[in-house]
């Protein structure tokens, strides 16, 4: 069996769906398919946390509420926060950023990744859009001007475009040869969830120690402000000693690395050890290809800056090839898919390489780089313009923004 689409969109993950959303009302016939269920898990208010989340800025908001997809999160479970405090572990440096200083309610929410990916499934499912769950790709070749893709279980598919929002770990980047950059950060990010004695106060904490960064977000249970998302990097080493510790002596070695900012850390939840691994496909795009989210860039969690970007990325894309639709053009060609690359590869490349200078400087051991790096942040706390600057742009309003994100 063979069957044909005008796009085909490998991963229907938080970024691939949102594509296909976005792509809904063009007439094209696309299909979305994905290795799980695509199936919608009923939520329950006082369920446990999901231990992966995201820091959602105001330009992804307005994306998915543009989508149709805001409502059905918001209904669920959402966090919001307003400021967010950095502070340097090995000196006394600290900044506050808050979006009073540029009169906006929040700086972004908190939210866990399946919810997002629930909300979006919800108005896929609503859609006529074609959903292909339990599809794993196996094989990938050109054949003629098209694609011819096959699946696991025998199914063939030909399509001209074929887009990657398979993730980090991309099949149809590996099954294409598409070339990245890419290298360990040598540390592993420990994920969960834990319950402190002092309420978070909508803040997003982060401490900077010699091991690497962690973060305290905020998260929200039924109006309780005792819940936090932790993302801790650390060493390889630190990070095995870390998992294989009790509840209790990881509570309390979690609560002394962050020095005890919200009281004692009073329970966690199963913990998730990641490895830490930055990854930039070379080009975005080829003929008849294009990767978005994760399966063309991954950066390090320092920001929670991730998703956004695969989000952006993914509302640019659509963009141009419905621009392109209405011109009359074929999508396939690589002439119109360098239009999404110019615009999406320089604000990404530029991100990445702040997180890199962050990352590399707050590891830093060496006296003159500690005394700098505190100075700098005492230096940002006193200018109120740099730190709104640096707040307009944690809230993804600044730059080439994409219509489904502008305001």
């Amino acid at each position: 069996m063979e069957m044909r689409a005008d796009v085909l969109i490998v991963g229907a993950g938080m970024v691939g769906s949102a594509l296909a959303l976005a792509l809904r009302h063009s007439g094209l016939e696309i299909f979305l398919l994905d290795g799980g269920p695509l199936s919608v898990k009923p939520f329950a208010s006082d369920a446990p946390f999901e231990p992966r989340v995201s820091a959602l800025s105001a330009a992804s908001q307005r994306i998915l509420e543009r989508l149709g997809a805001w409502q059905g999160i918001a209904a669920r479970r959402v966090s919001a926060y307003s400021d967010m405090h950095v502070w340097d572990g090995s000196g006394t440096g600290e900044i506050h950023f808050s979006a009073a200083s540029v009169h906006a309610q929040v700086l972004g929410h908190i939210v866990e990744n399946r919810v997002v990916q629930d909300g979006l499934l919800e108005r896929l499912h609503d859609s006529d859009l074609g959903l292909l769950p339990n599809a794993r790709l196996e094989q990938l070749r050109r054949s003629g001007d098209e694609w011819l893709l096959t699946l696991a279980d025998g199914r063939r598919l030909r399509t001209p475009l074929v887009i990657a929002a398979d993730g980090a770990n991309s099949a149809v980047r590996r099954l294409a040869g598409c070339q990245t950059r890419e290298w360990d950060y040598l540390h592993h990010a420990i994920v969960t969830s834990v319950r402190c004695s002092q309420a978070h106060r909508a803040t997003a904490w982060q401490r900077f120690t010699d091991e690497g960064p962690l973060a305290f977000l905020p998260l929200d249970r039924d109006g309780s402000q005792e819940w936090c998302s932790i993302v801790w990097s650390t060493t390889p080493e630190q990070a095995e000693r870390a998992m294989a510790m009790d509840d209790n002596a990881f509570c309390q070695a979690l609560e002394r690395a962050f020095e005890g900012r919200l009281g004692q850390v009073l329970e966690a939840d199963p913990r998730v050890c990641v490895p830490l691994r930055q990854r930039h496909a070379k080009r975005y795009v080829d003929e008849g290809l294009a990767l978005i989210g994760d399966a063309a860039h991954t950066i390090h969690p320092l920001a929670g800056q991730g998703v956004n970007l695969g989000f952006l990325d993914a509302a640019v894309l659509a963009e141009e090839l419905l621009r392109a639709c209405e011109r009359g053009e074929r999508l396939a060609d690589v002439k119109v898919l360098s239009r999404f690359e110019r615009r999406r590869m320089p604000h990404n490349l530029a991100l990445m390489a702040a997180m890199e200078g962050f990352e590399r400087l707050f590891q830093a051991n060496p006296l003159p780089l500690r005394w700098l790096r505190n100075s700098g942040l005492k230096l940002v706390e006193q200018m109120p313009e740099a730190k709104a600057l640096f707040v307009r742009q944690a809230l993804g309003l600044s730059g080439d923004l994409p219509e489904l994100a502008k305001a």
